[in-house]
């Protein structure tokens, strides 16, 4: 198989890429993080997702530039267009409830141009087949994607994509890279084919799930690609992994589903702090060894320990409204998507004119994170 290796614009002399977690309706944050990141810096390089974040990245990849927001924008308006509840979602005393409503909508309904309920339902099906072992159908989705995104502009373009997924037969993770292989619509779909929801997706004779089932971010697959230069990366979480001790029984599912989505992103950096220094550390050893010993097999193996090229991570983590639970993300509500949306504008606008941003220094080697929005009053609306 031909590697295409991506042109890249002439940006300076470092990497930009866009790497986005799964969380199902949440996934509307990252729209709004990429429209304000379309609007104040240069284009990206690579865009890399999970589940609702590998169907964002296909929209942003799969898009001439300046249809790019337009194309997200006309997917969040087509999937949050059923709820009934509109009229009353934005009164704040019964938000909760009707946020409740919408998902036991969705539940029960599906969402447009993504899925379907099953009739009759699974255990009615015949064993073996995709529908005895998911509750909903996905061809929906196949058309949204087939209709939305231009699959030979990524297979052809400039900007690279990558989504994740998991062999469901051994378990293992396995991505789907067009700078390796072209893609179509079975790859995104299989990065978000989160089980007993949704069928496993077959390729090439292998069936796929959720990526999520193992990790929940690609943040790792593109800390480990070889790279000649600096990078850039722009890390957008749909759970946070910090939260407080639950008071009930709903909270207690809400909490234990950020932890097992939150993908560790801060494990991931330290790590790649950890590899960079012994990285370095190798290369300064072998400097010093005697000419006689450079050809030694374990010295050659250590000089192709990856050399230390500056990282940058900017963070940027959905933070979850007061009235939101367990449910946030399979809650479609219109209101609740342009929630999402304007939040991840407001945080990726406020992370790109914080002074610790803009007044960096040049990043030679090692990994150096920017959470900007801890302290950032993203929304009007109250957060845990």
């Amino acid at each position: 198989m031909t590697t295409r290796t991506p042109a890249r614009p002439s940006d300076g002399g470092e990497d930009r890429i866009l790497v986005l977690q799964g969380g199902g309706a949440l996934g509307a944050y990252q729209a709004g993080v990429f429209e304000a990141l379309s609007e104040n810096s240069a284009d990206l390089d690579w865009v890399a997702g999970i589940s609702i974040g590998a169907i964002n990245a296909a929209l942003i990849v799969g898009n001439r530039r300046e249809d790019r927001v337009a194309r997200l924008r006309q997917f969040w308006e087509l999937v949050s267009s059923s709820s009934v509840l509109q009229g009353v979602a934005s009164l704040a005393t019964v938000r909760e409830g009707t946020n409740e409503a919408s998902a036991m909508q969705v539940m029960m309904f599906g969402v447009p141009g993504f899925f379907t309920p099953r009739f009759p339902p699974a255990p009615f099906q015949a064993r073996g087949t995709p529908a005895a072992i998911s509750y909903y159908d996905t061809a929906p989705l196949r058309e949204t994607l087939e209709r939305m995104v231009d699959f030979d502009r990524i297979n052809s373009g400039p900007m690279r994509l990558s989504v994740g997924a998991v062999n469901v037969r051994t378990g293992n993770f396995a991505y789907f890279d067009s700078a390796r292989e072209p893609l179509d619509a079975r790859h995104i779909m299989a990065s978000g084919a989160l089980p007993p929801g949704f069928p496993p997706v077959e390729i090439d004779g292998e069936h796929y799930w959720d990526g999520g089932l193992v990790s929940n971010t690609p943040l790792q697959y593109v800390l480990d690609q070889p790279c000649e230069r600096s990078r850039v990366v722009f890390q957008v979480d749909l759970f946070a992994a910090f939260g407080g001790l639950p008071t009930t029984l709903a909270e207690v599912t809400e909490r234990e589903k950020d932890i097992r989505f939150s993908s560790r992103t801060r494990l991931n950096t330290t790590n790649e702090m950890d590899r960079q220094v012994i990285a370095q550390a190798a290369q300064r050893l072998i400097e010093r060894l005697p000419p006689q010993f450079r050809d030694d097999p374990d010295v050659q193996a250590l000089a192709q320990v990856r050399g230390p090229q500056g990282v940058e991570v900017v963070h940027l983590i959905y933070r979850s409204k007061h009235y939101e639970s367990q449910s946030k993300d399979y809650e479609f509500s219109r209101v609740s998507v342009e929630e999402h949306w304007a939040s991840g504008r407001a945080d990726m606008a406020h992370s790109l004119r914080d002074p610790r941003w803009i007044g960096r220094e040049p990043v030679g080697s090692g990994v150096h994170v920017f959470d900007l929005t801890s302290d950032a009053t993203s929304s009007n609306l109250p957060k845990n």
